[in-house]
């Protein structure tokens, strides 16, 4: 149900609020325009929209749409989006995406040449830990006390149930964002007093234990696999993030859990997902049809979920040049000259040109494949995997703010991780694997088997490969780099890492995100990470 997200009230987050000898905290505002959790919980149908905020901060920067009210100060809220925040980081420091743009450091994350100062790292933190301490409050006005303090009963208090193990969800996979990208961070729950104090810094190692404990405590509080409202999370949601957390776990915490990583991938495969018929139509503007395979989006909708980040900027970033005469091929009023991605993404295509593997989809005319001048936008294939059109070829609702929904997790990924557990020695099937990763191949050889591989040919290599060719611009990139032990360092090299044409090294620090200098000066309890 699309219009799931497009329930929005003001949500007041009560987070570190300076406390008063005169126990002003504990008073009624005087302003009758004043809203507080005691007026908002009056209506029943609060619980749902409040719920319906914490989806949409994935989605959104503020209460106004595109801009105004921003949820974060200080940074353009285009800028400060979640999901536009989660690309960059994921996207821009890999082989898979440049930029162009001179907006402040943003060419630094592709350099690998961030400091702790940097305003869009900054923007990202600090975005994640809204949405923490967003689910913290609201699982506060929602314990069992507090209902009966309301008088909640019957199917809203069934319906709340669900709706606090979905907000513990979203916390899980904010905290996920946080460990994965800045390793020891600041640890706040609803269980922490509403006030002025200095959270405890979390080891790395520690949050993926917290993380696990939740997901597996909240799974048989959820709805079944599949069962949700559309945009919703599900048991298959929780699965997912459990197996991408074990995937990872040598990063986090020194211990491989490749066979747990398996189990949880069998428990979505086993729960009906398939894979879409045609790889284009998971980036369309009705791609909210694809339930078949997209296990979690973040949901968009051109006449309520407006913003500059999200889909909006994935799609509009990456046209310029000759694409700009054709708009209407992409559903969109405009292109923005921003991303590209780089010959080595490219390259990992026997044929780019989309005629027999259909996932390379790159636009191609007055483009160079190599960037010379990465401030260019025709220096470097553009890629045209997102569009605000229909898969009957019928713009979406409306040409400014995309339709689009970005599918977090989808299935394909989940073959693809089966495959590389098992690989990596976990307890899986090596015949499932390579059924798994065919099933991918052969999808995105429309159908045909020439794409097929033979399990000689199933390596670590080619997983890795596989990813890229498979997921490019999806988020994954960054993770799955660091994880193989190539993203910083000299062993795999692609044009401009490092700020050099060619590529070079680059320090292993650059493995995680430093947390901002503002919050290392805010709170004595933080240590940075290492050699930043």
């Amino acid at each position: 149900m699309k219009n799931f997200i497009k329930i929005l009230i003001l949500f007041v987050v009560i987070g570190a609020i300076t406390t008063s000898c005169l126990k002003d905290l504990d008073t009624v505002p005087i302003d009758p325009d004043q809203v507080t959790s005691a007026k908002v919980f009056e209506d029943p149908a609060a619980y749902k929209q409040i719920l319906a905020k914490l989806y949409a901060g994935l989605a959104v920067s503020g209460q106004e749409g595109p801009a105004g009210n921003a949820d974060i100060s200080g940074i353009d809220e285009g800028f400060g989006q979640y999901l536009r925040g989660f690309w960059y980081h994921s996207e821009l420091p890999t082989d898979e995406a440049v930029i162009s743009w001179n907006d402040q450091t943003v060419k630094d994350f592709h350099w690998q040449s961030w400091g702790t100062s940097d305003v869009f790292i900054a923007a990202f933190y600090y975005r994640i830990f809204y949405q923490i301490v967003a689910v913290n409050e609201f699982l506060r006005e929602t314990t069992d006390s507090k209902l009966d303090e309301r008088g909640v009963s019957g199917q809203l208090r069934t319906d709340i149930g669900y709706f606090r193990a979905e907000a513990r969800w979203l916390r899980a996979l904010s905290y996920w964002h946080a460990m994965d990208h800045f390793g020891n961070v600041p640890f706040v729950t609803d269980a922490d007093p509403v006030g002025s104090f200095f959270p405890e810094q979390i080891s790395r190692a520690n949050l993926f234990e917290y993380i696990e404990s939740e997901l597996k405590e909240i799974e048989p509080l959820m709805v079944d696999a599949g069962a949700n409202e559309y945009a919703r999370a599900d048991k298959a949601a929780v699965w997912m993030l459990l197996a991408k957390i074990y995937l990872n776990a040598e990063v986090y915490t020194g211990i491989e859990r490749n066979t747990d990583c398996i189990n949880y991938c069998q428990n979505i495969i086993n729960a009906g997902y398939s894979l879409e018929s045609d790889y284009t139509y998971l980036f369309l503007a009705d791609n909210n049809l694809s339930t078949n395979e997209i296990i979690f989006p973040i949901a968009y909708d051109g006449a309520f979920t407006r913003t500059y980040g999200g889909t909006n900027f994935i799609i509009k970033a990456g046209i310029g040049g000759k694409m700009n005469d054709n708009l209407e091929d992409y559903g969109v009023n405009e292109g923005w000259g921003g991303t590209r991605t780089t010959s080595a993404l490219v390259n990992k295509f026997d044929d780019p040109s989309g005629e027999t593997d259909k996932r390379a989809l790159f636009f191609t005319e007055e483009q160079n494949l190599e960037i010379n001048d990465i401030g260019l936008f025709t220096d470097g294939y553009a890629v045209t995997k997102f569009k605000n059109v229909t898969r009957e070829g019928l713009p979406g609702s409306d040409n400014v703010y995309p339709d689009t929904d970005f599918p977090m997790f989808r299935l394909a990924d989940v073959y693809l991780m089966y495959a590389e557990a098992t690989l990596r020695g976990g307890q899986g099937n090596l015949g499932l694997a390579l059924e798994y990763v065919n099933n991918v191949r052969r999808r995105a050889y429309g159908g045909s088997t020439e794409g097929e591989i033979n399990a000689s040919e199933l390596t670590l290599d080619f997983i890795l490969d596989e990813r890229a060719r498979e997921l490019y611009w999806e988020g994954h990139r960054r993770t799955d780099l660091v994880r193989f032990g190539k993203f910083t360092g000299g062993e795999y090299l692609w044009p401009w890492k490092g700020n050099l044409k060619e590529g070079r090294a680059t320090d292993a620090k650059y493995d995680l995100y430093p947390i901002p200098d503002s919050d290392i000066g805010a709170n004595p309890n933080l240590v940075q990470n290492t050699d930043y």
